[in-house]
């Protein structure tokens, strides 16, 4: 039996289903082996090796595979059909020690039992160019990613991360945002007049559009007056008429990028929600008995081709559900973006005959929601353009020209499953006119506008940014925007993202010193080269190495660019320290950073009239991450504590020590300062006399946080109650009260009986 190795366990069901029990068909869970977290992973002087490690919870999972690989007649690895799908297999091949030579990768655009059985018959050797591209674009992102991220953390603040294309998405965003800044708004003002024909009640638009023979636009309220005062009481004539049709044609089917846009802008859905749902219509959703049916083809593409047996598919769809007036007399051919990679056919769903109205009980409304967009997407791109009658209209009052237009709908075509968002349906309804008639004035209107600065971007615009100046792939879109949220670089003001100070702190800086690196021109090229390398024309190995000797020349020089060197010697590692200011003022840090990481303050403390409990010398009142300490000042004691911590009188009852009060997860205690004694006792508030042995109950907390209630003289004493008991005693029984805390209020109610004694509105607890 052989064995069928994909990603995901999704997939692998319905592989399963389809080829039945002629296959073994397992999943490794996406990457099995990746450079590691912690270093760098890549050998710069040794031709940039990349060292790859097996994932720590991807042990048990190459177990599982290779056990069954060698029980396996041959081994057939169908990750994605990517770059980053075929680097996934050639891993899997050599972990599984499997010779990459050999015939062992076969590849499919659709999860159908079709399409994988003709790829079993047609399997080939891995295409180690494909492999190249994406190590090149994986040692490229793990440079950039691990060189700027220290930087950024050592001249903003710590935990801050830049990447070789999130960047350039960040970058596009500040830079809209400044636009809109330092936009400058004009005045202008429009002019309308609502009009309508002799003995006919049908009130239409037409706007001011001209003088004399030349383009009008008001600029001022003075302009607009002496408009109006020419105007007035001139007729409005019906001075020229054009009569025509227009034709609207379908959009393409979806690419990767188009498919995000329109998710985000119909469904409302961000990038990285619209690529986990095509990716489990992709793989496959569970239809309960009949198991797992994949909905759509691959999801990564930018390609708008499709394959001539679904053209005729659809063509004889389209003509048994809408008819031949619906289907064109040739094919709709898109053409595909000049620098797009091409590999697969637009996304489109397997089957025609698989409607969303037939699977809307089986998957979830989000999965529903974007297979029905995929499908009426497909379909309509292959369907008859819409029809329209126009009318244009030029309406003289004297020297000034009004235009109105008009569209009448005359066939729907494609419309009749999906309209383009850019067709405007509120267009004029006019009447039968003719040249040289006079019209009648219901009203002018005159309008202040002023412009508007450029949109700031949503999901949509932003991907479609990045598409257009070839910023990433189609399947990193999602991902690049993700990771910039995560950051907290940028946030949602309604659909609008914005960027932080955060945002533009760390742009400013990345963009100050590697300007010619971190842009959009720059990012585009090194996508054609990894193009390249696919291509096979050239060795990654050169394409990153004419990267990185001049990034790393600019990251030496931004490390110390603005210090000051001190003459202050590290007494860790004898390099010299040097002088910066941080939040906390000025202070030293060694030029040794990151392999020694040193520092010493400059600023001058205050002394307290604190004396240390462990010395007697006075203490300093100091600044630290979390504010402001005190610490002892002799350099032989280490003493610190909280500006908040209390020394006590009494001393401690096992050693005599000096106590203290501190703050804990779980409330205040007292610890004995003596190093070589463990006493801590917490401290708790008391509520009540316990009604067990006579001593106090007192407030705790326990291990998860939550409150209740038990005797101080545990464990002598076992008394214990999760609502607060009081000191009173119930009238029917004699037994204890306790409180009760609701929404409603406090109700005082007895902890044996049904006895309620009261209920009052008041805080809970």
């Amino acid at each position: 039996m052989d064995l069928i190795i994909v990603e995901s366990p999704s997939k692998a069901k319905t592989i399963e289903k389809y080829l039945g029990n002629k296959y073994m068909v397992d999943a490794s869970g996406g990457h099995i082996r990746d450079l590691p977290e912690k270093t760098l992973g890549v050998d710069v002087k040794n031709n940039f090796e990349p060292k790859y490690v097996v994932s720590k919870d991807k042990k048990d999972v190459i177990k599982r595979l290779a056990e069954k690989a060698k029980k396996a007649d041959k081994v057939f690895l169908a990750t994605d059909p990517d770059r980053e799908g075929e680097a996934i297999s050639w891993h899997l091949a050599n972990v599984l020690k499997m010779n990459d030579k050999d015939n062992c990768r076969i590849e499919f655009n659709e999860i159908s039992k079709n399409a994988v059985e003709k790829a079993i018959l047609k399997p080939r050797a891995i295409d180690i160019n494909l492999v190249d591209a994406q190590q090149a674009r994986r040692v490229l992102d793990r440079l950039v990613g691990y060189k700027l991220s220290p930087l950024l953390c050592k001249k903003i603040q710590d935990r801050l991360s830049a990447g070789r294309v999130q960047s350039v998405a960040l970058r596009l965003i500040v830079e809209r945002e400044r636009e809109i800044k330092d936009f400058k708004p004009k005045e202008y003002w429009t002019l309308d007049a609502y009009l309508n024909k002799k003995q006919d009640s049908l009130i239409f638009k037409s706007s001011l559009a001209s003088y004399k023979g030349k383009k009008l636009v008001p600029e001022n309220k003075e302009q607009m007056q002496k408009i109006l005062s020419e105007i007035n009481g001139n007729d409005f004539i019906v001075s020229d008429v054009k009569e025509g049709e227009s034709f609207s044609s379908p959009s393409a089917p979806f690419t990767t990028s188009t498919m995000q846009q329109d998710a985000s802008t119909r469904l409302g859905f961000p990038s990285p929600k619209t690529m986990l749902i095509a990716q489990q219509l992709y793989e496959g959703v569970s239809f309960g008995k009949e198991g797992n049916v994949a909905l759509v083809t691959y999801i990564r593409t930018d390609s708008v081709r499709v394959s001539s047996e679904a053209v005729e598919k659809a063509k004889a769809f389209i003509i048994d559900k809408y008819g031949k007036d619906y289907v064109p007399s040739s094919p709709n051919i898109y053409k595909t973006k000049k620098n797009a990679q091409d590999a697969h056919e637009a996304i489109r769903p397997i089957s025609l005959e698989v409607t969303p109205d037939s699977v809307k009980n089986k998957v979830t409304n989000d999965q529903y929601k974007l297979y029905k967009l995929i499908y009426n997407r497909f379909l309509a791109s292959q369907m008859q353009k819409a029809k329209f009658a126009t009318v244009k209209l030029d309406i003289k009052n004297g020297d000034y020209i009004f235009k109105t237009t008009g569209k009448t709908l005359l066939f729907n075509g494609y419309q009749v499953l999906y309209n383009n968002e850019e067709e405007d349906d509120s267009v004029n309804k006019l009447p039968k006119l003719e040249k040289g008639e006079v019209l009648n004035l219901n009203k002018l209107v005159d309008e202040q506008k002023f412009t508007k600065p450029p949109a700031r971007y949503t999901d949509a615009s932003i991907v479609k940014t990045m598409e257009q100046k070839g910023i990433g792939r189609p399947s990193t879109y999602a991902s690049i925007i993700s990771v910039i949220f995560k950051r907290k670089y940028v946030i949602k003001e309604g659909k609008f993202i914005q960027p932080t100070e955060l945002g533009f702190s760390v742009n400013d800086m990345v963009v100050k010193y590697f300007d010619s690196i971190i842009n959009t021109s720059f990012t585009a090229e090194m996508e054609e080269k990894l193009d390249t390398i696919e291509e096979g024309g050239i060795k990654w190995q050169d394409i990153v190495k004419e990267f990185y000797e001049p990034f790393n020349e600019k990251i030496k020089f931004a490390s110390t660019d603005g210090d000051e060197v001190s003459d202050v010697i590290c007494d860790k590692c004898g390099s010299n320290m040097i002088i910066k200011n941080g939040r906390y003022g000025k202070y030293l840090a060694c030029s040794s950073y990151p392999n020694c990481k040193n520092l010493i303050s400059l600023e001058k403390d205050e002394r307290s009239e604190e004396k240390c409990p462990k010395c007697g010398s006075f203490m300093l009142i100091k600044t630290g991450k979390y504010g402001k300490y005190l610490a002892c000042e002799s350099a032989d004691c280490k003493f610190t504590k909280s500006m908040n911590e209390k020394i006590l009188e009494e001393k401690c009852p096992k050693c005599g020590g000096t106590l203290i009060e501190k703050s804990g997860p779980y409330g205040k205690y007292v610890a004995c300062l003596n190093e070589s004694c463990d006493y801590k006792k917490p401290i708790h508030e008391k509520i009540c006399i316990c009604p067990k042995c006579g001593g106090s109950v007192v407030k705790k907390r326990s291990r998860n946080g939550r409150i209740f209630y038990g005797c101080d003289n545990y464990p002598k004493c076992d008394f214990v109650s999760w609502d607060m008991p009081t000191d009173d005693k119930c009238p029917k029984c004699g037994k204890y009260l306790i409180k009760k805390f609701n929404r409603q209020g406090t109700s005082i109610k007895c902890s044996s009986c049904d006895f309620v004694k009261e209920e009052k509105k008041e805080d809970n607890e």
